[in-house]
């Protein structure tokens, strides 16, 4: 049935899981990246469409909803959509790729149960929430109330860990790396 399998990297934000996905795609060319959809507004300096996102309109979001075009999709805010589309990930395995996923947690798990045994959903997470909260802080992207916010949003997904195939620690960054790419390799090897 699918011509690839489906790696996801699920975490709560700033862990490192869309870190380790650039690594996996710049050092593999056996991997491609599913672009996720949205209807939030593009980031005109640093975001472009097709790229970073498919950024779309509530209403053609919703009719792809009605049309069935979606693997996985949540509003995660009122009219603000992010989804997984069909053709994305046949476009990928078409090229011959495995596909990877940098997708938030409740996404991961929806992409897990949709791929079964073609998937490996992987949970990233940091050592501990001291360490999630210096990471964020060492972004200077967000205000004190939204890191407040992340942090327990964090603390609700990490009830989920356990529903996945297993657990990545992101500590070391080049060690993070290397047990990715095993991981990866040894879950590539057995289904195949």
């Amino acid at each position: 049935m699918h011509q690839g399998k489906a790696i996801i990297f699920s975490a709560p934000s700033g862990s490192g899981k869309t870190t380790i996905v650039k690594h996996l795609l710049a050092a593999y060319d056996k991997y491609g990246f599913s672009i996720s959809a949205t209807t939030r507004p593009r980031r005109v300096e640093r975001e472009s469409d097709g790229k970073d996102y498919y950024f779309l309109s509530v209403e053609d979001f919703r009719a792809r909803i009605a049309n069935d075009e979606f693997i996985e999709w949540e509003e995660v805010y009122d009219g603000n959509y992010y989804g997984t589309l069909k053709a994305e990930v046949d476009r990928l395995w078409q090229a011959g790729k495995h596909v990877l996923f940098d997708v938030d947690v409740k996404g991961g798990l929806k992409l897990k149960k949709y791929f079964g045994k073609d998937a490996l959903a992987i949970f990233v997470k940091v050592s501990n929430m001291d360490e999630l909260e210096t990471r964020l802080r060492h972004r200077n992207t967000e205000s004190d109330e939204h890191i407040r916010s992340r942090l327990a949003k964090a603390t609700y997904e990490m009830s989920f860990e356990s529903s996945f195939d297993m657990t990545l620690i992101s500590a070391d960054l080049q060690k993070t790396l290397l047990n990715a790419e095993q991981i990866i390799e040894r879950f590539l090897s057995n289904g195949a």
